[in-house]
């Protein structure tokens, strides 16, 4: 398999690399910012004695996209800064994605939570819920589709496209996203999907219900720090069918445990266990007492010792540190500029390849 995706990962720089060589000269200001700024960007202010270490299981890091200019420029263009937070209320922000993967032998569906993080209508979720969309177009494969519900019950409302899935994690979790329920620790286990339409054809909103966030490094202070947790868990639609109305969930908790994969900073932390904790709710946010999103819900938790129903979650400063790791952009900058546009370049770019891998691991 490491191979395999060696190899894969040399073609697809060499064919990035005749990629530029093809695109329009880009001006300084699409450049991406040296890596020298990446210390100041993201401090080291905790010592791995503060957090419980979970070994980093991504020995490398492809820069692919940090070498693509075409993803470099499309980041840019017409960038003029996040929207404003348009709700404080997570259930209102909170969707499920809803997918289904058919083929001559049998139907696979899954279903998981996102959030708007953006008021122009960016969703963020799991990545395993997310590789559902590039199976979508591995039309020899199967045939995969998504659809995006929301409200009380959840009712089918939008289509999206994939904006980003981090490369890393499909390099080393493509042996296993068939699994019934994929486990892992977390780590770079998020994606960005962007709404590109609606199931009635019907004109989309002007603006989403987008939450607050905050991508600041969490220190061994917020233990034990009350938090409010949103998901759409499935135990009951996934014990009796899809008949089953499925219902948002809002639940006050708070935070156990910090962990780090070696980073020297907190990159996951514990939740105690609440009505959330289920099967289907990963995806979901997690806000601290001022209201901001901190966190994404990606795992269960251990239930000995946090009690039933508790969560693993990632910290947005995770994602926020490993998205500027692999694209040059931080978080909020991937969040900007012409999203219908970069999210053609990704999937242009790099989704063929990423099949190829998600095949080749078969």
């Amino acid at each position: 398999m490491s191979f395999v995706t060696d190899v894969l990962v040399s073609v697809l720089t060499v064919y990035i690399a005749f990629s530029n060589s093809l695109a329009t000269e880009v001006t300084s200001w699409f450049v991406a910012e040296p890596e020298s700024q990446f210390v100041a960007t993201v401090p080291v202010t905790q010592t791995t004695d503060e957090f419980a270490l979970i070994p980093s299981s991504f020995p490398s890091i492809p820069d692919l996209l940090k070498k693509s200019t075409q993803y470099q420029q499309a980041t840019v263009i017409g960038a003029d800064g996040v929207s404003e937070p348009t709700t404080s209320d997570p259930i209102d922000a909170i969707v499920n994605i809803f997918c289904t993967f058919r083929t001559t032998e049998y139907i696979k569906t899954t279903t998981g939570t996102g959030f708007f993080i953006d008021a122009d209508g960016v969703i963020m979720t799991n990545a395993h819920v997310a590789q559902f969309l590039l199976l979508s177009e591995a039309e020899a494969e199967g045939d995969a589709e998504c659809i995006v519900r929301n409200g009380n019950p959840a009712s089918p409302q939008y289509t999206a496209s994939l904006l980003y899935i981090p490369p890393a994690w499909v390099l080393e979790n493509a042996a296993i996203l068939n699994d019934a329920q994929p486990m892992g620790p977390g780590e770079r286990d998020y994606a960005l999907l962007y709404v590109d339409g609606t199931i009635e054809g019907t004109p989309l909103p002007e603006t989403y219900p987008a939450l607050p966030f905050s991508n600041e490094l969490l220190s061994t202070r917020v233990r034990n720090s009350e938090i409010v947790v949103a998901g759409y868990p499935a135990g009951e639609l996934l014990a009796r069918g899809a008949s089953v109305d499925l219902i948002p969930r809002s639940a006050d908790t708070s935070i156990s445990e910090l962990y780090t994969f070696g980073s020297n900073r907190a990159d996951v932390f514990s939740i105690r266990g609440s009505v959330v904790g289920a099967q289907g709710s990963s995806g979901g946010p997690v806000l601290n007492n001022t209201g901001e999103v901190i966190g994404m819900i990606a795992t269960r938790g251990d239930d000995s010792v946090d009690g039933t129903g508790s969560l693993r979650a990632i910290t947005l400063s995770h994602v926020h540190r490993t998205m500027l790791e692999e694209t040059g952009f931080s978080l909020s900058e991937n969040l900007d500029g012409n999203l219908a546009l970069r999210s053609q370049v990704f999937n242009e770019t790099l989704t063929p390849f990423l099949l190829s891998i998600l095949q080749t691991a078969k």
